[in-house]
């Protein structure tokens, strides 16, 4: 995906996520591509891909729709996504790291401490750390070597925000979510410490807590509330 249609995609999953755009409101390419002060293209890619990720529906045979859903809703997903991704992580730390998983999650650790060093972040930066974090939790899921886990974690996917995919950055305070990601960062430390030393329990409710930063930490971080509707 193009570096653009990514920086498109993460402020609108952001507009959703901050109440800007409604559950419920109906979207059209142009108005949103003027909103945003980019061509219809971006815009397009990125409705298809938050129509795969479960933020918006086809209500007709044209147009998308934000699906409606709270923040309970994202809450729950979250904690099967961690819940899983647990599982992955302790049936790893169990069976123990062989070289070709370990040095992928390595370099995944020491790509992002790359990408941190300057002490800052840009717009530029949240495509290369969705790939990164995208890497990290996708080599845990697959070297688990567990069907089951792996299709659940598809299937919860398709749940609004539930997606390691579904990066939510907010441009507009850049300074506090480079905070948000440094912490993420040394939350995949942590975890690699964890599967190195075959402490599954360890390594479990790193997962399961990991999973949770973008809900709980808001107040940490100098995040603004996310302003998802309650009464849905």
């Amino acid at each position: 995906m193009a570096l653009h249609t990514t920086n498109v995609l993460t402020k609108i999953r952001a507009m959703i996520m901050d109440g800007e755009i409604a559950p419920g409101e109906k979207l059209a390419e142009i108005p949103l591509a003027d909103k945003l002060g980019v061509s219809r293209t971006p815009v397009r890619l990125a409705f298809r891909t938050l129509e795969q990720e479960g933020l918006l529906i086809r209500p007709g045979k044209r147009g998308f729709q934000v699906r409606e859903f709270s923040t309970s809703d994202i809450q729950c997903a979250l904690e099967i996504r961690g819940a899983l991704e647990g599982i992955a992580a302790r049936r790893l730390a169990e069976q123990g790291l062989d070289n070709t998983t370990l040095e992928k999650l390595k370099e995944a650790v020491k790509a992002g401490n790359s990408l941190l060093q300057k002490g800052y972040f840009v717009e530029e930066d949240i495509e290369q750390w969705n790939i990164i974090n995208v890497a990290f939790h996708n080599t845990i899921i697959d070297a688990s070597n567990s069907a089951p886990v792996r299709d659940a974690i598809a299937r919860n996917n398709h749940l609004p925000f539930a997606s390691v995919n579904s990066l939510v950055i907010n441009t507009k305070v850049l300074d506090a979510e480079f905070k948000k990601i440094q912490f993420a960062q040394v939350q995949h430390q942590a975890v690699l410490g964890a599967l190195i030393k075959g402490e599954g329990a360890r390594a479990e409710n790193l997962m399961r807590e990991h999973a949770q930063v973008a809900l709980h930490y808001t107040d940490a971080f100098g995040l603004p509330a996310y302003k998802i509707n309650h009464s849905i």
